[in-house]
């Protein structure tokens, strides 16, 4: 049986210590493939332009330049390569402008390491990935964007829904619908998640083992044609029933 080719990587960050033991960690893994390290905006252009890494580890600080900065170039090569923000900040704005600017993910530093390595795998598929720490804001500025959003005129919203009707059939269910098919623990979990608590913490406040949790999780995201935590949380958020 062949296995299949590793995830090329390119990881961009000015911190000599964090980098070196990041790639040493990510080298361990036979799924991934570091082609390039670099230290500066720059830098990071060069060699993504020269090695086409499929997934890009971006540090949002550095030398003389945000990394998000430089989100529009790197989106801009052909083939284009996934971005993931791995970053200290916590900052709501910079995760807004990351989303916004084509980053597929936005992780903490803190993040540990098999779940860093499930979130470039998941990326590399197309799906998304944001730290739970960070679930809490992103959801706070959606609802500010909407809010102050000013309502379409009838025939803008007419047209909007039929440019979206294509993509009808890959959303999620809407609110309500499905939710009688969550188990209560089930619902428990999704409000847990909507609150940004990772799978260690749900555990931890439900008592229960971890890899139950995990379970959990993946029959909800089945159950409500979900892909993501992110999906999960928005979807909670938006269903009275999960308040």
């Amino acid at each position: 049986m062949t296995l299949p080719a590793p995830i090329r990587l390119l990881v961009v960050d000015d911190h000599k210590l964090f980098r070196r033991g990041l790639v040493a960690l990510l080298s361990q893994q036979a799924c991934l493939q570091v082609v390039a390290e670099a230290t500066d905006a720059g830098e990071a252009l060069k060699l993504a332009a020269q090695h086409a890494p499929e997934v890009v580890l971006l540090d949002n600080h550095l030398p003389g330049v945000h990394g998000v900065d430089v989100l529009p170039q790197l989106m801009a090569l052909v083939p284009a390569p996934q971005v993931i923000m791995l970053t200290v900040s916590e900052d709501a704005e910079d995760l807004s402008q990351a989303l916004a600017r084509g980053a597929s993910g936005y992780l903490l530093k803190t993040v540990d390491g098999d779940e860093l390595v499930a979130s470039i795998r998941r990326v590399r598929e197309g799906q998304s990935v944001v730290s739970p720490e960070m679930t809490g804001k992103l959801f706070a500025a959606y609802r500010q964007a909407v809010a102050s959003a000013p309502a379409p005129e009838p025939e803008q919203a007419t047209e909007a829904a039929i440019e979206a009707a294509p993509e009808a059939t890959a959303r999620p269910p809407e609110p309500g619908l499905v939710v009688s098919k969550l188990s209560p623990r089930e619902r428990e979990i999704l409000r847990e998640i909507a609150r940004g608590a990772s799978n260690k913490e749900i555990a931890r406040t439900l008592k229960i083992a971890e890899t139950t949790v995990k379970i959990h999780v993946q029959h909800i995201f089945r159950k409500l044609n979900l892909s993501s935590r992110v999906q999960a949380a928005v979807y909670a958020v938006t269903d009275p029933d999960q308040a």
